[in-house]
This record gives C-alpha cells, sequence and structure tokens, in this order.
C-alpha cells in the first residue's frame, strides 16, 4: 500500500469542508455544557432536595453512560417512541453538550468550593439575596480560575465528536469513511483525518495554555 499524493489533494478540499462541520458540533456542544453545566451545579448546591436529589441522579446517570450509547438512543428511540425527531448533526451537539455537560458541573462545583467561606459569610451579613451572592460574589471569583479546565473539554469535545458518524452526521470522520468506501482508499482519508483532529487539537491546547498562564499570573500572586 502506498501513498497516492494526487488523491489525498483530491479530497483534501471535502474534508477539510467536514472539519467545518466538526467545528460547529464542537463549538455549540461546548456551549451547551458550558451552561447546561453551570446550571446542574448549582442545582445540586441547592437546599432544595426536589431539585438537587433528582438533578444529582440525573448527573451520575450521564456521566456513567457511554456517550455513543446516548447518541443512539436520541437518534434513534426518541424518534420511534416519543416521536421526537432532530437531524444527526442536531442530535450530535445534543449529545455533546448534554453528556459533557455533567464533566463540567464538577468543574464548577471544583471552582464553588474554592471560594473562601468568608466571601459567602459576608454575603449573608450583608443580607445579600442568592441570585445577588451568586452573580456578584461568587460567580466572578469561582468561575475564571476554572476556565483553563472548561477549555480542555473544550478538545475532548472536539475529539469525540468523531461518534457523530455512528449516528450519519457527515462531519471529519464520516466523510473520511464515506471517501474510504467509496474507492477503497482508505489510508489517505484516515491519515489525514487524524492528522486534521491532531492539528486542531495542539492548537487549541496552545492557545488554553495561554489563557491558563494569564489567569495563573493574574489570581495567583
Amino acid at each position: 500500500m502506498t501513498w497516492d499524493w494526487a488523491y489525498a489533494w483530491e479530497i483534501l478540499p471535502l474534508l477539510l469542508n467536514a472539519l467545518i462541520t466538526t467545528l460547529e458540533a464542537s463549538a455549540l456542544g461546548f456551549v451547551i455544557a458550558a451552561f447546561l453545566g453551570l446550571a446542574i451545579a448549582l442545582a445540586r448546591r441547592s437546599r432544595i432536595s426536589w431539585l438537587s436529589i433528582p438533578v444529582g441522579a440525573f448527573a451520575e446517570f450521564i456521566r456513567s453512560t457511554p456517550l455513543l450509547v446516548q447518541l443512539f438512543f436520541l437518534y434513534f428511540v426518541l424518534p420511534q417512541q416519543f416521536g421526537i425527531q432532530m437531524t444527526a448533526f442536531t442530535t450530535g451537539v445534543v449529545g455533546l453538550g448534554l453528556h459533557y455537560a455533567t464533566y463540567t458541573a464538577e468543574v464548577y462545583r471544583a471552582g464553588l468550593d474554592a471560594v473562601p467561606r468568608g466571601q459567602w459569610e459576608a454575603a449573608i451579613a450583608l443580607d445579600f439575596s442568592p441570585r445577588r451572592t451568586y452573580t456578584n460574589i461568587v460567580l466572578p471569583q469561582a468561575i475564571p480560575p476554572v476556565v483553563p479546565v472548561l477549555g480542555n473539554y473544550l478538545i475532548a469535545i472536539f475529539k469525540d465528536s468523531a461518534l457523530l458518524s455512528a449516528i450519519t452526521a457527515v462531519e471529519l470522520m464520516q466523510q473520511a469513511k464515506i471517501l474510504g468506501s467509496r474507492t477503497f482508499q482508505y489510508l489517505e482519508p484516515m491519515t489525514m483525518a487524524g492528522l486534521l483532529y491532531l492539528t486542531i487539537s495542539l492548537i487549541a491546547a496552545f492557545f488554553i495554555g495561554r489563557l491558563e498562564w494569564r489567569i495563573k499570573r493574574r489570581y495567583v500572586r
């Protein structure tokens, strides 16, 4: 088996176009994970048992089951059993966001726990409402230090977006599989797809590292 440069250059535009879809799914999934994860973290900290217990059980269930199974459930079971239909792309975005929201929730929890207890006590002494305590005092201190960890989950979402090929979403991995099945030349598309995943991951890791350095420089004295 030898490398066919002519074929590689021929399929490169198709792979790059599919890469855009992968990046879109990853970005949208991360946005869902970031905001939903914060909501889960706050709900689990609530003193209202009928809110914190079900949310905690749901988060543990999602975190303890494979992402691929969840994608299959959303794409195949929901339309058949509940009449809820989504495109493969939308299903992938929702699946990635929901799955990783349970992980980002733990990141937020660690950030919230790191806020000095005196800050909470001061808010109570000043008779701040819970909403004002979180928005004006706690979250501005809890979120910035955990941003680099959230960035690492962005990279993880990007890599796991390859699982969307299992539900026929035409992202980078699926496009590589389609190209390989057409010509039975899998070496070029699979290798190029892997290199594209590697390149984007390394670039993202570099910028996340720079962000972490800036945050440490600001918050660590």
